[in-house]
């Protein structure tokens, strides 16, 4: 009986954390994880033991470092400031709760309206902001491509 509820909460802690890869926001990468060390521990960790554990820890680190870097890297590379990065943040908890369109356009409008207070500049202001968007989106890229190397890794493992 726990092995089943470890193994079905294993599958829908993956499936909340591929959601939430893509939705920013959302700790998807730590659901993930956490979702297959579950379903590891329902096999009380036979077929993946603890050294595919690690790896897929590492992985998943370098997976949540990646979007913090190039978020911020995207942001400094276009002129923006430490507020910039604040706004992005606000926008980003604003727009999720407007789906879809608000989750793409509130990162941009966070960083451009707390720029634009801050420097009184907008086309500074809507460099900060493009530069932030494109940070995001390619970090979101990079945990994408990551979180799918996790969970081939883990497959192989489970099936070998």
């Amino acid at each position: 009986m726990a092995d089943g509820l470890l193994l079905g909460g294993g599958i829908l802690l993956v499936l909340a954390g591929l959601a939430g890869v893509i939705i920013p926001g959302l700790p998807g990468v730590i659901f993930i994880y956490l979702g297959l060390f579950f379903i590891a521990w329902a096999d009380s960790f036979v077929r993946v033991g603890w050294i595919t554990l690690t790896i897929l820890l590492v992985i998943g680190a370098a997976a949540w470092g990646a979007d913090l870097v190039t978020t911020t890297y995207g942001a400094r590379r276009f002129g923006a400031s430490r507020w910039a990065a604040l706004g992005a943040g606000i926008g980003m908890f604003i727009g999720f709760w407007f789906g879809l369109p608000g989750i793409i356009i509130g990162p941009f409008a966070g960083a451009l309206v707390v720029e634009w207070l801050v420097r009184k500049n907008f086309i500074e202001a809507g460099k900060a902001g493009v530069g932030t968007w494109i940070g995001l989106l390619l970090g979101t890229a990079i945990k994408i491509a990551l979180v799918f190397v996790m969970i081939g890794i883990f497959l192989i493992a489970y099936l070998i």
